[in-house]
């Protein structure tokens, strides 16, 4: 079976004054969602739809949803490691500020902004659930939207990253790991953005 990784469309910055922030996709992201479903609608075979709890995977998710009819499978073990926080700062941001979250994540001081689990125990969450979902759909497509630690988790399980946080997936960008019968897993691509390529209309088989 393929399992199809994806993590969700650009992001509001966020803050929130009562509980953990949860912004939706920025008009960019909308229609960066909208892309991504009409190109997965036309050059794939999707036999399931999962996806984060949080509001801007489930945005990303609903128009690919609405294409192929299904209703996605919400997972909260899919949630964005910092979902718990009370800010949300894209990446973008954060790189261009110089921000010191940044420098904290990649070193796994997840506390210091508001993570209620550690880097540890998240890729153990990360791999067992999309093991799990891999293991429910035999010979088939799935389509995962998510997020971008989750990816990294879940990818660098697979080829044997000691970092969890080791490559940053783009907007909507896709990313494919075969999972054998057996539960064997190798990835076949990282970071695919064919639906932001106007010139190119589909895959190569």
């Amino acid at each position: 079976m393929q399992l199809l990784l994806i993590r969700h469309g650009q992001t509001q910055r966020a803050e929130s004054d009562h509980g953990p922030a949860d912004p939706p996709l920025t008009d960019a992201g909308t229609v960066q969602a909208q892309l991504l479903a009409d190109w997965l609608a036309r050059n794939e075979r999707i036999g399931a739809l999962y996806v984060s709890p949080l509001q801007r995977a489930r945005q990303t998710a609903l128009p690919l949803a609405e294409r192929l009819g299904q209703e996605p499978i919400v997972v909260p073990e899919l949630a964005e490691f910092d979902a718990t926080s009370s800010s949300y700062i894209p990446m973008e941001e954060l790189r261009a500020t110089g921000h010191p979250r940044l420098r904290a994540m990649v070193e796994g001081r997840w506390e210091e902004f508001g993570s209620a689990v550690s880097p540890e125990r998240f890729r153990q969450s990360v791999v067992s659930t999309l093991d799990t979902v891999a293991a429910a759909h035999p010979g088939q497509t799935v389509a995962v939207v998510c997020h971008g630690a989750v990816i990294n988790a879940y990818l660098g399980a697979v080829i044997g990253s000691p970092r969890l946080l080791w490559f940053e997936p783009r907007y909507t960008s896709l990313h494919r790991v075969l999972v054998s019968s057996s539960g064997v897993r190798a990835v076949e691509s990282v970071n695919e953005l064919p639906h932001l390529d106007p010139h190119q209309v589909g895959r190569p088989r």
